[in-house]
């Protein structure tokens, strides 16, 4: 198993919510001077979505270069009235392969893009779970109570560079595949030579006072090529290691058999291993899925608490309290094979701590621990749910072309 290279010299930042990370992006995006890149699922025009949008739109009058990638099937068409300011000011705006009707029957399609990205000047970078819509709302459901659980980290260091990077040679190859579709085959070629050139680092780092040289992190990525399992195996490797304590909290948990065996093993050698998950139905997949594989890890003694203070969005996880993940990686199979993610890895024990609290505080105050006589008590109905969304999840799977 190949490890998680993590390098030193970064300063890092945790966000919580919508509103911690916006404010830090569209402030980021007001001092831009040269490039401002963004990607998400999840773009709504809503009171966050429309200040995002008016910093883009600064930004890009002032000559910065300004590029969005949102997913084709989060994220609808802009409205008219603000795709006409966003283009006219010159923000590049491109939506990550729409499903057509016919799609749907041709797997290769189903890819998504789910990264939640942002990269400003190449000096600064977010990372995170959270999507470009209001904490109060969502498309389904409208308003909330309570606001989504969510977190995303601000980056200044190295690692800003391989964001950069990645994201460069994303839009590179989005436009390789524009002109091809348009049979603009010496601009296609042109694009394509770009995307296997590596990006230019950034001409010099932010100054950041009284950056400790043992904060180190990595860009850990998922995509359905060569990086299929990348952020999997970097939870299984930390949770191998775990001597104390694994805390992982997951909006959308239905691990495969070696993702369940690690933190089976890990509980039965005494590591007090901890799982928050989503207590509200949002989707059938996502509520019963899940369900269908607490029987295992909670014989092993591993402790599942369901969160009831609104929607779980966040995929993190703190691991002896040195060890943390934070990004928009998923830990059920679909996601593991359909969608392009991005973690950051961050070995760094105040950040950990702080990214813990976080995570106790919901615990400790919003959340229910499942108890394993209540779960084997369930109803034969509650039981069938659960083994159906399994069985369509594994079939889902099968149909893709990978066992699970």
């Amino acid at each position: 198993m190949n490890a998680v290279h993590l390098r030193a010299r970064h300063h890092l930042h945790l966000l919580q919510g919508a509103d911690e990370l916006f404010a830090a992006v569209v402030q980021s995006i007001e001092r831009s001077h040269t490039e401002v890149r963004l990607e998400t699922y999840i773009y709504a025009f809503d009171r966050q979505g429309e200040a995002l949008a008016l910093a883009l739109e600064r930004a890009a009058l002032r000559g910065v270069a300004v590029y969005v990638v949102v997913d084709g099937i989060g994220t609808p068409a802009p409205p008219a009235p603000w795709l006409a300011r966003l283009q006219a000011a010159g923000v590049q705006w491109h939506r990550f392969s729409p499903l057509g009707y016919w799609d749907v029957f041709f797997p290769v399609r189903w890819r998504r893009l789910h990264r939640k990205l942002c990269v400003v000047d190449g000096l600064v970078a977010f990372c995170g779970g959270i999507n470009v819509l209001d904490d109060y709302w969502d498309p389904h459901y409208g308003a909330l109570e309570s606001p989504r659980l969510d977190f995303a980290v601000q980056v200044h260091g190295p690692l800003v560079h391989d964001v950069q990077a990645l994201m460069q040679r994303f839009w590179t190859r989005l436009e390789f595949a524009l002109q091809l579709e348009t049979r603009q085959w010496s601009a296609a070629r042109r694009h394509w030579q770009a995307a296997l050139e590596p990006a230019a680092a950034p001409a010099a780092l932010p100054p950041v006072q009284a950056v400790p040289a043992t904060v180190a992190a990595a860009l850990v990525l998922r995509d359905n090529l060569r990086n299929r399992s990348r952020i999997e195996r970097a939870y299984r490797q930390a949770i191998g290691h775990a001597r104390r304590e694994v805390l992982i909290a997951n909006a959308y948990f239905m691990p495969g058999r070696k993702l369940r065996t690690a933190l089976e093993h890990a509980a039965r050698r005494g590591v007090q291993v901890i799982v928050l998950l989503q207590g509200r139905y949002e989707y059938f997949m996502q509520f019963h899925g899940a369900r269908a594989v607490y029987g295992s890890l909670l014989a092993a003694g591993v402790q599942i608490h369901e969160y009831q203070g609104g929607f779980l969005h966040a995929k993190v996880a703190v691991i002896d309290g040195r060890w943390a993940t934070v990004g928009s990686s998923n830990l059920d199979p679909l996601s593991l094979l359909l969608a392009r993610e991005a973690n950051v890895v961050v070995r760094d024990a105040p950040f950990a701590q702080a990214l813990r609290e976080r995570l106790m505080d919901a615990l400790q105050r919003q959340s229910l621990q499942v108890q394993p006589a209540r779960y084997l008590a369930r109803n034969v109905w509650q039981r069938t749910l659960d083994l159906a969304a399994l069985a369509v999840m594994r079939l889902g799977v099968f149909v893709i072309g990978r066992r699970y």
